[in-house]
C-alpha cells in the first residue's frame, strides 16, 4: 500500500476513535500554553497539569512571572523534572515578553523559537493549538507511530515531520498530531507492544516490523 493510501485510511480510524479532541495541557491563552510545554519537556503533561494551577496561581501572565524571583519559579516547578534550566527559561522568556512584545507571546515560529527554553516542538504546539496555524509538532509518540506504521523513515524527529506533513493535509495537521499522542498513549505503548494485535499496526506495519519487536 502506497503511504499516501495508508495516511488517508489511519486518519479515517483515528477520527472515529477521536472524534473530539482536548489538548492534553491545561491551558488559558497562549503565556499559560507556552509555559505548560516548557514544563512538558522530559515530564508527563498529568504532573504538568498538578504543578501548572500552583504556578499560575502566583503569575499567569509575562508581567506577573518577571515579579516572581527565579528561586520561587523553580520550587514550584520542581516535581516537573530540570526544575533550574526550566525555571531560568520561564523568567528569562517572561521578560522578553515584555520588554519587546508587550507581554503577549509572538505568532511565528522565529520569534517563538527565539525565546530561551523554546525549541521547534514547543513552538509548534504553540503556533496550532494556540493560534490555530498549521504545525505538525512531532513528540516521541508521534515519531514512534510514524515509523512502525510505515509512514516515515525519519531517524530524527525533523525529517519525520517532514514526511507527515507531506501526507496530511495541513488543515488536519494539529488533529492528527494530537491524535497520534492518545492512540500512542492508549494502544501503542513504547515496549511489550503486540503489533499484530494493534488496531492500526496490525494491518500497516510491515512484516518486518513486527517480526522485529517481538524478537526485542
Amino acid at each position: 500500500m502506497k503511504r499516501r493510501d495508508k495516511a488517508r485510511r489511519i486518519q479515517t480510524q483515528l477520527d472515529a476513535l477521536y472524534p473530539e479532541l482536548v489538548a492534553p495541557l491545561a491551558h488559558e491563552d497562549p503565556y499559560t500554553l507556552l509555559i505548560a510545554v516548557l514544563l512538558s519537556a522530559q515530564c508527563t503533561d498529568a504532573r504538568v497539569n498538578q504543578v501548572t494551577p500552583k504556578l499560575f496561581a502566583r503569575a499567569r501572565t509575562a508581567e506577573q512571572m518577571t515579579k516572581l524571583p527565579v528561586e520561587e519559579i523553580r520550587d514550584i516547578i520542581r516535581p516537573c523534572g530540570l526544575s533550574p534550566s526550566k525555571a531560568r527559561a520561564i523568567a528569562e522568556l517572561s521578560r522578553v515578553l515584555v520588554d519587546e512584545y508587550a507581554g503577549r507571546v509572538p505568532d511565528d515560529f522565529e520569534r517563538l523559537e527565539a525565546l530561551r527554553g523554546v525549541g521547534h516542538k514547543t513552538a509548534s504546539v504553540v503556533m496550532v493549538q494556540a493560534f490555530g496555524k498549521p504545525a505538525f509538532p512531532v513528540d516521541t509518540h508521534v515519531h514512534r507511530l510514524a515509523a512502525r506504521w510505515g509512514l516515515s523513515k525519519g531517524t530524527n524527529v525533523a525529517q519525520t515531520e517532514r514526511d507527515l506533513k507531506a501526507l496530511f493535509a495541513p488543515e488536519s495537521w494539529g488533529r492528527v498530531h494530537l491524535q497520534m499522542i492518545y492512540f500512542g498513549r492508549e494502544y501503542c505503548p513504547a515496549r511489550s507492544h503486540d503489533l499484530a494485535s494493534c488496531p492500526i499496526c496490525s494491518w500497516c506495519a510491515s512484516k518486518a516490523r513486527i517480526a522485529a519487536e517481538r524478537a526485542r
